[in-house]
């Protein structure tokens, strides 16, 4: 690799030479590369064709995810989640042990690996929130719930400053991810001022169809909101806000 120096800066190629930029200024190198069609043909890059199409699936896979639940995670989630979401779904491609490699699938039996997975890496629920939650999903009713047990919200959870009410959040998720089938129910408990001596117990029930034959996804999330003139806005656009996939029935 080379570096420019001349007064004249370069992008893109020219002949065998590529110009860019990083964040060392301008450089120069060869273009090299193996070339697509021998990637698409040749029997040496057969490991690499396979790692490319279960790749693939799972980005897919994460995209449908996010679209799904675009309308719970407007104001919670951060920059790379998106990126995190693709590399737990490799996870649940590579643990299908009924398709051959290469054409393995996101199987609902492997689904309750993304159990855990919290949207908003900067501000996770176990840093965030210090009492029992207790969650359950029964699939034959489609009945979802989380319990949240009565707390004082000065000693139970991380407050932000700036911070004068929370709110808690419930969502109930089915996807097939082969047939991009979805139905999302959101609920979301009344607002709790932090002050208050003590957040009362707080039952989040989800009604969705019963006898899902999908993936049922239970999540769970925090909302901070700071109150100015009888007024509650998010605070920071929702930088401290939580959600998390707290539970997963996968079949």
């Amino acid at each position: 690799m080379a570096k420019q120096d001349s007064m004249i800066k370069f992008k893109g190629r020219i002949g065998d030479l590529s110009f860019y930029k990083d964040r060392n200024g301008y450089q120069a190198r060869m273009a090299g590369g193996v070339d697509a069609q021998r990637i698409a043909t040749d029997p040496k890059f057969q490991r690499t064709r396979e790692n490319g199409a279960e790749f693939g699936l799972a980005v897919k896979s994460a995209k449908q995810m996010r679209d799904a639940l675009r309308p719970v995670t407007t104001q919670q989630s951060d920059v790379r989640m998106s990126n995190r979401l693709s590399g737990r779904m490799v996870k649940v491609v590579k643990a299908d042990t009924v398709n051959d490699r290469g054409q393995r699938q996101v199987l609902g039996a492997n689904t309750p690996l993304l159990k855990g997975f919290n949207f908003n890496n900067a501000s996770q629920l176990s840093n965030t929130l210090y009492v029992n939650l207790t969650s359950s999903i029964d699939r034959a009713t489609g009945a979802l719930q989380v319990s949240v047990e009565a707390f004082d919200p000065k000693t139970g959870m991380a407050l932000p400053s700036g911070a004068t009410h929370f709110q808690f959040t419930a969502a109930g998720l089915t996807l097939d991810f082969a047939g991009d089938a979805k139905e999302l129910v959101k609920v979301e408990s009344a607002l709790f001022a932090v002050g208050d001596v003590l957040a009362a117990a707080t039952v989040l029930d989800i009604a969705m169809t019963a006898a899902a034959t999908t993936p049922i996804f239970l999540l769970f999330g925090i909302a901070f909101y700071q109150q100015v003139n009888t007024k509650t806005y998010p605070l920071q656009n929702g930088a401290f806000n939580v959600l998390v996939i707290l539970d997963v029935n996968g079949e």
